[in-house]
């Protein structure tokens, strides 16, 4: 057996970023040879990753990157914030990102494929969780282009995006709308951006909550009608309870479920369709104003809409597109 040195082990352990003493198991089992050494030691990082395949990494670091007219953000995640704060979680986070933003890259699965330092990124990560020990993974990577690109993170390497604009020129503006798309998380760009299953699942919802309010509206009046209290009687539960208070007598208990019962039976079969589409169109509205980036209120001054606030500089100025990274989200 060979007598393994500090220095052996300090050397190895420079070449792989793994701990101490696994540096030191790994080339007593490899009888001092540096090359097999860091085989086993990437091998058992192999093993590592598929232990943690099913644990939840809901922690990382998000980062978003620009050089003029392309961008780029990216989401490494962990386990524990403990990790995803580390510098050198960070450093290898953004390794990632500066080498595929020279490669000109678009999409996670090529990143995945690209050299890094000799190895492909998704080889580096396993090393990273052999060397960590915890599950680490590239949850997305995405990127724009456009005359100017213009990226922004928020404090703390938890959320960040990136714009795109039709102009260069205009820093501050692009500065402030990556901001403005951080703090209020659009969903697309403006309403003719929405995906369409989304605009049809917002209506059906619309449409939905419309008829229950107006059945609980006219439930409520023939409540009130009889003289019954229609908070008293909003549930079977609270009917029980408020009579065994005594604060309904059961013979008010039962006309209040027949009245419910019957009533929104009867305005079920008459409401006005005319009536019901028109708010859910109305509250439609609402959606696009309060989850479009264009639509929505500019962060730094009420009452002026993003739209407006890039229109007042400049009327050929417009934003082409954004993207959004946030842990959780």
């Amino acid at each position: 057996m060979a007598n393994i040195t500090a220095k052996q082990v300090n050397e190895l352990r420079q070449l792989t970023g793994v701990g101490m003493m696994d540096c030191k198991k790994a080339l007593v089992e490899c009888d001092g040879d540096v090359q097999k050494a860091i085989e086993l030691l990437r091998q058992k990082g192999q093993k590592m990753a598929a232990k943690r395949a099913d644990r939840d990494a809901n922690e990382g670091c998000v980062l978003a990157k620009s050089n003029g007219n392309y961008g780029a953000i990216i989401m490494l995640s962990c386990e524990t914030d403990f990790v995803a704060t580390n510098a050198d979680f960070v450093a290898f986070t953004s390794s990632i990102i500066e080498n595929a933003m020279a490669k000109h890259l678009t999409t996670k699965d090529e990143v995945m494929e690209m050299d890094l330092n000799g190895r492909k990124v998704s080889d580096s990560i396993t090393d990273q969780i052999a060397k960590i020990g915890e599950k680490i993974e590239l949850a997305h990577f995405e990127a724009i282009e456009a005359e100017a690109v213009y990226a922004y993170i928020h404090p703390g390497n938890r959320m960040a995006s990136i714009v795109g604009l039709n102009k260069t020129g205009y820093d501050e503006v692009g500065h402030n709308v990556a901001m403005q798309v951080v703090a209020m998380r659009p969903v697309a760009l403006d309403e003719q951006s929405v995906p369409q299953n989304v605009i049809d699942s917002e209506l059906n919802v619309y449409r939905e909550k419309t008829k229950e309010e107006l059945i609980g509206k006219a439930v409520d009046a023939a409540l009130k009608k009889a003289g019954i209290n229609p908070a008293h009687v909003d549930s079977e539960d609270h009917i029980n309870s408020n009579m065994a208070k005594g604060w309904i007598t059961e013979e008010q208990g039962n006309m209040a479920r027949e009245i419910k019962e019957k009533v929104a039976a009867e305005t079920a079969g008459t409401l006005p369709e005319a009536k019901i589409e028109g708010i859910a169109k109305g509250r439609l509205n609402k959606f696009f104003q309060e989850n479009t980036l264009m639509n929505q209120e500019y962060i730094m001054e009420s009452k002026v809409s993003v739209k407006d606030f890039i229109a007042r500089t400049d009327k050929e100025l417009k934003c082409t597109g954004f993207k959004r990274l946030e842990l959780g989200a």
